[in-house]
């Protein structure tokens, strides 16, 4: 059954006259007869009683009207859905987030692309560190992660979305509360506690090298699993922690103060990674819209 011919059937059905459905349909009149005739071999059946003075419809012809509108409903839809595939308009793209910090920004990113690209699904799955959300990206359970890690990974493209500076949160109760800023070195004595000493944590780098160049070695004496836990071993005076100015801007915990790390160290970068030539389709549409309403820090 050709959709052509479905296009012909309806148009005579509206019009109830071969020469007026031919116009509407920019068509000489014989090609909409041979197109109704097509269907009523096809099917068996008379569409249409013809008179010199009149067309009307049968009773088959009435019963056909409904699902030849249906089909060729679903034939443009058919249509839309590919050419909105093709051009990054639907899909699937999951993403993981890890730290406290990133909520804000993937909640931007998934409410722009629920407004501007409904045909996107835009899966959220938190994740406690960074390592675990970048092997999920690199293994395609993942099609984007946000994270925090030091160095190249291989497999994974990426893109810088912040620069994060260092605290140190301290108990409401600690000696240094009423601080604004500290220096590491003024913490050579206090317990610690840390997240999961995972490979290229920032977090723990950072510690392990400040209090190194600082001449000493951080005592760590408790590991959180995550960093709501963290911020509550600290407010219950178990340890210190090396934390994101991100992090206290967005988790309130009453009974924590946070002072500026003021020694040098490495900067500490927010990224956005996806597969190395995965960027098509879906993602691709994501990738863009994220260079839109997260873009890159200027220098300085």
């Amino acid at each position: 059954m050709e959709i052509q011919d479905l296009r012909i059937f309806l148009a005579v059905a509206e019009e109830l006259h071969f020469g007026h459905a031919a116009e509407r349909l920019h068509l000489a009149q014989p090609p909409v007869s041979r197109g109704v005739r097509r269907l009523e071999e096809e099917l068996g059946a008379r569409l249409f009683e013809r008179t010199t003075r009149s067309v009307r419809l049968t009773a088959e012809g009435e019963a056909l009207c409904g699902p030849a509108q249906d089909m060729l409903d679903a034939h443009r839809r058919a249509q839309l859905v590919v050419k909105a595939a093709g051009q990054g308009e639907v899909g699937l793209v999951r993403v993981a987030f890890a730290g406290a910090s990133t909520h804000s920004m993937v909640g931007t990113l998934a409410r722009q692309v629920r407004q501007d690209h409904p045909g996107i699904q835009f899966e959220l799955h938190s994740q406690n560190f960074a390592m675990p959300a970048l092997s999920k990206v690199l293994r395609g359970e993942m099609e984007i992660g946000f994270s925090r890690w030091d160095g190249a990974i291989p497999g994974l493209a990426a893109r810088v979305l912040a620069h994060e500076n260092l605290v140190v949160a301290v108990s409401a109760s600690h000696r240094l509360a009423q601080r604004k800023t500290v220096r590491i070195e003024e913490l050579a004595h206090e317990p610690f506690v840390s997240l999961p000493p995972y490979s290229g944590s920032v977090l723990i780098d950072r510690l392990r090298s400040l209090s190194h160049s600082a001449g000493f070695s951080a005592d760590v004496v408790q590991i959180a699993p995550d960093t709501w836990t963290l911020l509550a071993l600290v407010e219950a005076e178990v340890g210190c922690a090396l934390t994101l100015t991100t992090v206290a801007d967005n988790v309130n915990t009453p009974g924590v103060r946070y002072l500026r790390v003021t020694d040098h160290y490495e900067p500490i970068a927010l990224r956005m990674a996806w597969r190395e030539q995965g960027d098509t389709g879906a993602v691709a549409t994501v990738l863009r819209l994220a260079d839109r309403v997260l873009p890159t820090p200027t220098a300085g």
